[in-house]
């Protein structure tokens, strides 16, 4: 399978969402415990940036995987600079069976654009959560990224070091976007607000 589609509409949908964010949003929390929405939106960026790299055939763990020198006006246009870079990057088939190195190890290309996806369609979840939730999102993307986080991402206990929380209850009705979020230990700014 090549996942480079899915890389190329999860990176559309995610550039819609940091279009969205106006400048009232910004220090708003999000289902990533970890981030308000302006670090939510700098490591969307420092995230593709690094994808960009690994496929140029550099070392993606020396970029930073945050962009903040950047301005909140600035946001926009550096994801969609992040995210042509990266299309780019990867337009080389062979790409996708070189052995690379990403932060969880080292995978085959394919597995990397894949890991990727899953990122991103992860933080556009949290994004489009934070933002109050506008417009529709990609079934088909949230379907894609729960796939890849299944086989990646073991359903116990996770431990500190796991970069995702351990799995919770998925609301009834949720859709595959709740079922992503869940598998990655999220829940809704709403619901975790009411704790």
């Amino acid at each position: 399978m090549d996942p480079r589609p899915a890389f190329e509409r999860a990176t559309a949908q995610a550039a819609r969402l940091v279009a969205e964010v106006k400048p009232g949003q910004y220090e708003d929390p999000t289902p990533c415990t970890e981030f308000d929405v302006r670090r939510l939106v700098s490591h969307l960026i420092g995230a593709t940036r690094r994808f960009a790299v690994l496929g140029e055939g550099g070392d993606a763990l020396a970029v930073e995987p945050f962009a903040d020198e950047l301005g909140d006006e600035a946001f926009a246009a550096g994801y969609e600079d992040a995210r042509q870079s990266a299309l780019k990057a990867w337009q080389d088939d062979a790409r996708l069976d070189d052995q690379v190195t990403v932060p969880w190890g080292k995978v085959p290309g394919r597995a990397a654009v894949a890991g990727y996806v899953m990122e991103t369609v992860t933080h556009s979840w949290d994004l489009w959560d934070a933002l109050g939730r506008p417009g529709t999102l990609d079934p088909e993307l949230a379907a894609i990224a729960l796939g890849t986080a299944r086989q990646v991402l073991p359903d116990g206990p996770r431990g500190p070091q796991a970069p995702f929380a351990d799995v919770t209850p998925v609301p009834a009705g949720s859709g595959p976007y709740g079922e992503l979020a869940s598998w990655l230990g999220r829940e809704p700014v709403d619901v975790r607000n009411r704790g």
